[in-house]
């Protein structure tokens, strides 16, 4: 999938370049999915383009995108609502610009036939196959702890293979995108239970987010803007035309995927319930919502400033994101 990408990397330049260095470098949290359909969206319609940019796309890799971000590697990049807190706490040159999800799209997942796993609280003593995101084991420490567990569990960093240990039995439990992995498993004939965090009193988040570095964005407002809009707009699309917004995704790159149903099942359904905020827009950032997760992370004393040391004074939740670029 990642030589694939290379074929997706630059949108062709055009004239009158606006940013400093003639590109505005957008790193890639993943292999193309439909988190990412707005900005394929926005590349092939030409959104970028007609707004007088050039931008390139760069390919996941193990270098996380805040950190390219922060380093000026790239002006804007995925991340999510916990990457990014966790990032701005520590000193980073990073701030969330853009929400392409509303709420939290991923929910804690256990095979369906497992008869004595109904409720969070069943997973008390059991092994959690995870990702290495530091929130991880307190979150669902918390949502146990709300559905009247201990919290107490074993926790393994695996990366991809979470999914297959847990299908295989080798781990009880893990945290899937339910737009993603959940279907997956269903075409699998995999069979899941999911055990959805806001269900159990846990604060919603905003799953995924797009991040900009702060220094860039202030010195140049005008690309800034221009290219937010422009994605948010490619966002808009595949809201309102999931069929468009998934077909643009496969045909960015085809053959990429080998189940192409599964990239519109996927797309139908973050149209249908995550892309958009109560008020029917997209894209948008609010207090309310950022502070709800970001006051748990900092509460669990999960946050550490620039000097590694924790947090012990709330933060200006406010200065972690910005909804200035953004056409509301």
């Amino acid at each position: 999938m990642l030589v694939a990408l290379g074929a997706l990397a630059t949108v062709p330049a055009c004239a009158n370049d606006p940013a400093s260095d003639g590109t505005i470098r957008f790193a890639l949290d993943w292999t193309p999915n439909t988190n990412h359909t707005g900005l394929y969206v926005a590349i092939r319609e030409g959104l970028f383009e007609q707004a007088g940019l050039d931008v390139e796309i760069l390919p996941y890799s193990n270098t996380t995108p805040d950190l390219l971000i922060d380093a000026g590697a790239a002006e804007f990049g995925i991340s999510t609502h916990s990457q990014a807190t966790f990032s701005r706490a520590a000193g980073s040159d990073t701030v969330t610009v853009l929400a392409p999800l509303q709420h939290r799209a991923t929910a804690i997942a256990v095979r369906a036939d497992r008869a004595d796993l109904q409720s969070p609280r069943d997973l008390d003593g059991l092994t959690y196959a995870g990702f290495g995101d530091p929130g991880d084991n307190e979150t669902l420490s918390q949502v146990i702890r709300n559905d009247g567990g201990t919290g107490e569990f074993t926790s393994v960093v695996l990366g991809t293979s979470a999914y297959e240990a847990v299908y295989s039995g080798t781990a009880d439990f893990t945290v899937s995108y339910v737009a993603w992995e959940g279907l997956e498993a269903q075409h699998r004939g995999l069979p899941m239970r999911y055990f959805a965090h806001s269900d159990y009193g846990f604060p919603d988040a905003y799953s995924i987010v797009v991040d900009g570095n702060e220094t860039w964005m202030s010195e140049h407002p005008d690309s800034a803007r221009a290219f937010i809009q422009a994605l948010q707009q490619g966002y808009r699309i595949a809201a309102d035309d999931p069929q468009r917004g998934a077909q643009h995704l496969i045909d960015a790159d085809p053959g990429l995927f080998t189940d192409e149903s599964l990239v519109f099942e996927s797309q139908q359904m973050l149209s249908a319930d995550y892309m958009r905020d109560d008020s029917g827009q997209v894209g948008t950032l609010d207090l309310e919502r950022w502070s709800g997760y970001s006051r748990f992370l900092f509460e669990a004393g999960l946050l550490t400033g620039a000097d590694g040391a924790t947090l012990t004074e709330e933060p200006d939740w406010s200065a972690y994101f910005t909804d200035a670029y953004l056409a509301l």
